[in-house]
């Protein structure tokens, strides 16, 4: 019982902390109500779009668009994961240029995105893809390639070919990294359509921000920074627990 209160009450008070020092600042006026709304006047303007639904719209928008580029991210990022494990020698014909994109920042092609694909769908789940595919790419690399050559060793006692060793051993053994490198690229992926919706769209939580800094509604912009970072926490939350009923024995209460 007393872990479980140190469980709900550490975070309450981290968070009374900030709601307190926030009061704190707007009543001393060391920044004006334009620049910086009381909690009052955020929380107000949120019950408010909550009313109307423009919020979850925005939400609901944004959430399809993660779901989907997050989806064939992982499906690309699986596919050349295996490449990788069942033909090494053929490495070097793209590590190089996988390298190279994970450099560059994703948010960095939305103008040319944008010339070749306008300010469709396409463009944001490309953008997701882009900023979620290379640490899922990585992870899943690393729990294919770091098998315990012991294990396979056993698979080739029992004369396994490579394709079941795969898929009896080296699998299983990289479904810790890979769920890993899921929830990180899920993180990713909240970051990227954020930055997308605010240049290429006219709907979705990004551009609710951009639109209310537009119109000068700082109250809207902090409502959409919070609700970002609630609807971003809650998602990894649920990873979080899938990933502990998942793998029991092998994933710490951390995750959780």
């Amino acid at each position: 019982m007393g872990d479980r209160w140190k469980k709900i009450a550490a975070p309450a008070l981290g968070i009374a902390v900030l709601l307190v020092l926030w009061y704190a600042v707007c009543r001393a006026g060391i920044f004006s109500a334009y620049v910086l709304p009381p909690p009052a006047k955020v929380l107000n303007s949120f019950f408010r779009m909550l009313k109307t639904g423009e919020l979850w719209q925005d939400v609901w928008i944004s959430f399809l668009r993660v779901m989907k580029g997050f989806s064939i991210a992982f499906v690309l990022a699986f596919l050349l994961g295996m490449v990788r494990a069942l033909l090494p020698s053929a490495e070097g014909y793209y590590e190089y240029v996988v390298q190279f994109f994970r450099n560059v920042p994703p948010l960095s092609m939305i103008p040319l995105l944008i010339l070749w694909c306008g300010i469709g769908e396409t463009t944001k789940t490309v953008i997701i893809v882009l900023a979620s595919f290379f640490p899922m790419y990585l992870n899943i690399v690393k729990g294919f390639t770091g098998c315990d050559r012991k294990l396979l060793e056993v698979g080739d006692m029992f004369g396994y070919s490579r394709t079941r060793k795969f898929i009896r051993i080296v699998l299983p053994y990289a479904a810790a990294d890979i769920l890993v490198g899921m929830r990180i690229g899920l993180g990713y992926s909240w970051r990227a359509i954020i930055g997308a919706e605010m240049v290429a769209a006219s709907t979705g939580l990004g551009h609710m921000i951009l639109f209310a800094q537009q119109m000068s509604r700082t109250d809207k912009v902090i409502v959409g920074i919070l609700v970002i970072g609630a609807v971003g926490y809650g998602t990894d939350r649920v990873f979080g627990l899938v990933i502990g009923k998942l793998l029991k024995g092998r994933c710490d209460n951390g995750w959780n």
